[in-house]
């Protein structure tokens, strides 16, 4: 199982923005995170720069989104669309792309079904409902 730390999470977006830039042969996973990265170049100065990226705190009470959490939770939900898991992802996310006529805006609504889902796993110590979560994707139809 792979369980990347903080850092190296943080190492792998840097890294693959900067290989982005200097347009060198992407891994698929690089491939797929560049694409996210493109999206979002409110990051790109974090990104840019690796020492800083390590150092920096992302507090919630402090209310500054984490660039790293948010691209990561992009690649997370890349992959549930393409094994369709928990089942049913697949077509609510075509169903939502195509209601919002934006891939990037259904990821986003997407995003917020899942971070809801990992809180509440978190909160109440319970594994995360893939139930709850696709019902609540649902509902941003």
């Amino acid at each position: 199982m792979f369980n990347p730390s903080s850092d190296d999470v943080r190492r792998f977006f840097c890294e693959t923005f900067r290989k982005q830039r200097a347009s060198e042969i992407l891994t698929p996973l690089e491939t797929m995170a560049s694409d996210w990265i493109r999206h979002h170049p409110e990051y790109h100065d974090v990104l840019s720069d690796v020492e800083t990226a390590l150092s920096r705190d992302y507090q919630v009470e402090g209310a500054q989104a984490n660039p790293f959490l948010h691209l990561s939770m992009h690649l997370s939900i890349d992959e549930q669309i393409s094994i369709d898991q928990p089942p049913g992802i697949r077509a609510l996310a075509t169903e939502l792309t195509l209601k919002l006529d934006d891939a990037h805006a259904a990821q986003h609504e997407i995003m917020e079904c899942l971070g809801e889902m990992i809180w509440n796993a978190q909160r109440t110590g319970t594994p995360p409902d893939g139930v709850a979560y696709i019902e609540a994707i649902k509902r941003r139809l």
